[in-house]
């Protein structure tokens, strides 16, 4: 975990000064001076780099102007290298700010008389074409070298024209005849038609320029019917499609056709490759015709390959809206069974081919029918998608192959699946894997305990009989020697935690800590633990952490796991809550709550610059707070019968006309812990806000926790303090919502049960009683009986994503503060880039960017002058979408009153859900307002008591010239 934080940061550049970017540049400026092509070659390859690591266009903006003159100037293969860089940086190519001069530099070259220079020149031209899309002399250049007589220059012509015809409506527009003219030509050689085709798919500006370019496709298509000619014009017919939206119908038909009737297996399969692209892109385009013709087709090829590909086209349609459309659209729906339909015939056949691809495809038709058209009677269907799977787990287990693999992961995929919508039909899966497990491969077990694990987090249906073949199976891989036994061991204790799902009986644990002492390595041991920590087993955690402890090489991963070996002990501890034992739950918590703060002791330690652990120090923070506030509840709750209210309660009550008086000290006590919970359930809020790059268990997690401290309040406040006007409605769980985990699925178990204990005590009885005191404590109880699960972004951080800020005008000092007159208005502008990690957008990604600017007055300088209240701060909000992870906005402050003002930056992000994540960062500057000397020599006058003379009076803008 930490070495995937640490290399990322590392990558990003992180705490390094500005001063770097400029020597960086002055270094690799050096070596494109020197007289030596291999320097320069090198300096010039290396911007790239420097682009990833200093993506402001302050620095991007010199860097290309350099590697501009440097094309302008120096030999091909320098431009080729130039052009290799600008190619490699695309996105970097809008942060040009003099773009006219970057452009003049590069044009120049296209008037050499040398053809291999103007064909780079064009390519150049056509690698920026999103920043100069209309640039007439750029389209002009490239027209004229269409009918160049050099081979190299056309070509480049070629790519140029395609990618400005991307970018620019005029260019695609006014090309258009010119490349029919081309293709139609005699003239024109086969293979430059073959090349000049594709230009075509760019022309889906206008409905008019689309349906010109699809005639056009349509006459080659019958006009020239060589195979690779109709394969280019096809597929490029395809694409035009896909980006003009209206002719898919057509083109879904036309694809058929070809499919259907063409000899030729090369058209046929790129048909089918077509066909893919558009199931993909437009399901919801294909009409049931469609469907059935492609059933009919993959039912009559005697081509194994053929088959494969339609099926494979099917299956991804029978994963859409498609499906549904082909079975309620049929004719005599009603009165028809599932298994009348062709593609059900087609699957069922396909489900036991010798091809193992064309099965896996089949048993998912099967299943995707299955779990998408539930309101139909499809007994048998389930039938032969169960016995289908079945079938292809018997034969890809014994198969280690790298096709095997991936059918069984398909396979799996498909049986998970499977169990989610059709539950009863989960023991007999769950059995054919267990029974499977025993004569596997290794690496196809590793892939099958998956599948359990899955099969287990969502329905409880491992039963303790299965877990004897499971232990079974742990012993004699422990005696195994094969490479694949460490990913193994992990995956099998995973089947066994989440299906043990009270606690780990003491002979399983022997038997885990056995195995691992024998065969495995610490990191094995870890990721067990790990897994222990996350199932709840806190027991086990805890004893294997303790064991690593001393195998650790940094004193950084030393405290990480003594943190970690403490917060399980913590939790330990509260696995011996009794229900009505009041006392004891307190000391409970008190040790958990000793264990607890050793462990964020040793997780300060843990943390680094680069990896400071927020998110961990976070959660547990509010873990501590959580249990002392448990802990204070319980303490008020005993304190009705250490400190009961006195005789005149009820008159007092009376007298201040507030009757929860009559309930003594005890109410007050009430009021400061659900005011505690509400404060709790605000924090975590925050948590989750904060935690952008979390998977979904972990802020399903936080949320959990946070529904927790909401539930306690509400049962304060409906049972003590406010019973009469209490709500229940809103706070009754939604039944439906599907239930992920094993943690989950008891935690709601007590929401329920505590908000119906509250609900049926609140009619009955008037406050404050005993019950209601007993009540409020079991609830605490069983809210804590529940084993807390440390989720996965606890250890691991998958997705890695943060924001860096550049202000202008930025001080050289950060201390020091910006001038700026009181009459007059800054302007700051706000750049940013987004920064990833090795796999940018794995759970959330980011729509725009929400900035934040507001200013402080920190020290006020001179007079107070009676000043409009709207002059006194800056508050602004602004929202930017960030394009190629580049944004940039303007702010106009306003500094009314001299002194010093702070100003605060701020960025959140919002995703494309439209929910936004407090990720920071946050950067402050300072500014210093000072009097404008006009109004400065004013006021000195106005102190002296001379009246202003009549030229300064009449002095404006204009008087200084």
């Amino acid at each position: 975990m930490a070495a995937g934080g640490k290399s990322f940061l590392a990558d990003a550049g992180y705490g390094e000064q500005e001063l770097d970017a400029n020597s960086a540049l002055m270094e690799l400026d050096k070596g494109l001076r020197s007289g030596k092509l291999g320097e320069q070659c090198e300096a010039v390859v290396r911007f790239p780099r420097l682009f990833q690591k200093y993506p402001f266009p302050i620095l991007i903006n010199s860097a290309f102007l350099k590697l501009a003159d440097v094309f302008r100037v120096g030999n091909n293969f320098l431009r080729l290298c130039v052009l290799k860089v600008t190619q490699q940086s695309e996105k970097h190519l809008e942060k040009i700010l003099n773009v006219d001069e970057f452009v003049k530099r590069v044009f120049s070259v296209i008037h050499s008389n040398d053809p291999v220079a103007r064909a780079i020149t064009l390519r150049m031209l056509g690698s920026m074409a999103s920043i100069i899309p209309e640039r007439k002399n750029a389209h002009h250049s490239i027209r004229q070298s269409l009918d160049s007589h050099d081979n190299v220059e056309v070509e480049a012509a070629i790519f140029a024209a395609a990618n400005f015809s991307a970018q620019s409506k005029d260019f695609a527009a006014g090309i258009c005849n010119k490349i029919s003219e081309m293709i139609q030509g005699l003239a024109t050689p086969v293979d430059l038609k073959l090349k000049l085709i594709p230009i075509l798919q760019h022309m889906h500006h206008d409905a008019s320029l689309a349906s010109s370019s699809r005639q056009l496709l349509q006459q080659l298509v019958t006009s020239y019917p060589s195979t690779k000619m109709v394969i280019v014009t096809l597929h490029t017919f395809t694409l035009l499609a896909a980006s003009s939206l209206v002719d898919i119908p057509k083109q879904v038909q036309l694809l058929l056709q070809y499919l259907k009737n063409d000899p030729r297996k090369a058209v046929k399969r790129l048909a089918i490759q077509d066909l893919k692209l558009l199931a993909n892109k437009m399901p919801h385009t294909w009409s049931r015709e469609n469907i059935q013709a492609l059933c009919e087709s993959a039912l009559h090829t005697p081509y194994d390959s053929l088959k494969l590909g339609m099926l494979s086209v099917l299956s991804t349609l029978s994963g859409t809206i498609a499906i549904k459309q082909y079975f309620s659209s049929a004719p005599g729906a009603a009165a028809t069974t599932a298994r009348s339909f062709d593609l059900v015939k087609l699957a069922q056949e396909c489900c036991y081919h010798n091809n193992r691809g064309i099965a896996a495809h089949g048993v998912r038709i099967l299943t995707n029918i299955s779990a998408s058209c539930q309101d139909k009677d499809l007994l048998p269907l389930e039938q032969d998608a169960v016995f289908g799977l079945e079938s292809l787990l018997v034969l890809c287990s014994q198969d280690d192959s790298p096709g095997a693999q991936a059918t069984l992961k398909i396979t799996l995929t498909c049986m998970v699946k499977l169990v989610k919508c059709r539950p009863h039909l989960s023991q007999s899966v769950v059995e054919s894997l267990l029974t499977q497990l025993h004569s596997a491969q290794d690496a196809a077990r590793i892939l099958m305990c998956h599948c359990l694990a899955a099969i287990a987090m969502q329905l409880p249906v491992l039963a303790d009989g299965m877990l004897g073949d499971l232990m079974e199976l742990y012993k004699v891989i422990g005696q195994s020697t094969t490479d694949k036994k460490q990913e193994l061991l992990v995956s099998l204790a995973t089947v066994i935690f989440v299906s043990s799902q009270k606690a780990l009986s003491s002979e399983i644990k022997t038997v885990i800590k056995q195995q691992l002492e024998n065969a495995s390595n610490g990191w094995t041991a870890y990721r067990i633990a790990r897994q222990a920590s996350r199932m709840g087993n806190h027991d086990m955690a805890r004893e294997l952490y303790q064991s690593l402890l001393t195998q650790v090489a940094s004193e950084h991963f030393y405290f990480w796991l003594n943190s970690l070996k403490e917060f399980s002990h913590a939790e330990q501890c509260l696995t011996g809550l009794q229900e009505d034992n009041y006392s004891s739950a307190l000391s409970c918590i008190a040790e958990a709550l000793k264990s607890y703060h050793k462990g964020i002791a040793s997780l300060t330690a843990a943390s680094t610059p680069l990896n400071p652990l927020s998110f961990q120090c976070g959660f547990v923070k509010l873990r501590i707070d959580l249990l002392q506030a448990f802990s204070q509840l319980i303490c008020t709750c005993n304190s009705l019968k250490t400190s009961p209210p006195p005789a005149i309660a009820t008159t007092i009550a009376m007298t201040s006309g507030n009757d929860l008086q009559r309930c003594g000290r005890i109410s007050n006590q009430m009021k400061l812990s659900m005011e505690e919970f509400r404060n709790l359930a605000v924090r975590y809020g925050d948590l989750y806000q904060s935690s952008f790059d979390a998977d979904s268990a972990t802020l399903r997690n936080v949320e959990l926790q946070q529904q927790s401290c909401l539930l306690i309040s509400h049962a304060i406040e409906a049972l003590i303090l406010d019973p009469e006007s209490a709500n229940f409605q809103e706070y009754s769980s939604n039944g439906a919502a599907h239930v992920e985990s094993e943690y989950e699925r008891r935690m709601m178990s007590v929401f329920n049960h505590v908000l119906e204990e509250v609900e049926s005590l609140n009619r009955k009885y008037a406050p404050v009683s005993y019950l209601h005191t007993a009540c409020l404590c079991s609830a605490v109880i069983a809210l804590l009986k529940v084993p807390l699960s440390f989720q996965r972004y606890f250890f691991q951080k998958l997705q890695s994503t943060s924001i860096k800020l550049a202000l202008s005008p930025s001080p050289r000092n950060p201390a020091e503060p910006i001038a700026v007159q009181n009459n007059q208005q800054l302007a700051l502008k706000v750049e940013g880039v987004v920064q990833h990690g090795s796999k940018p957008g794995l759970f959330r990604k980011i729509q725009s960017v929400c900035l934040n600017v507001s200013s402080v007055l920190q020290s006020k300088s001179g007079q107070d002058y009676k000043i409009p209240i709207d002059n006194m701060t800056n508050e602004m909000e602004q929202r930017v979408e960030p394009h190629n992870d580049y944004f940039s906005t303007q702010f106009l402050l306003n500094f009314v009153i001299l002194g010093t003002h702070n100003i605060t930056v701020e960025s959140s992000v919002i995703d494309s859900n439209g929910i936004v994540w407090k990720t920071g960062p946050k950067t402050t500057i300072f500014v210093k307002s000072l009097e404008d000397p006009y109004s400065q020599q004013v006021r000195l006058q106005q102190q002296q008591g001379q009246p202003p003379s009549q030229q300064q009076q009449q002095r404006t803008a204009y008087s200084r010239f």
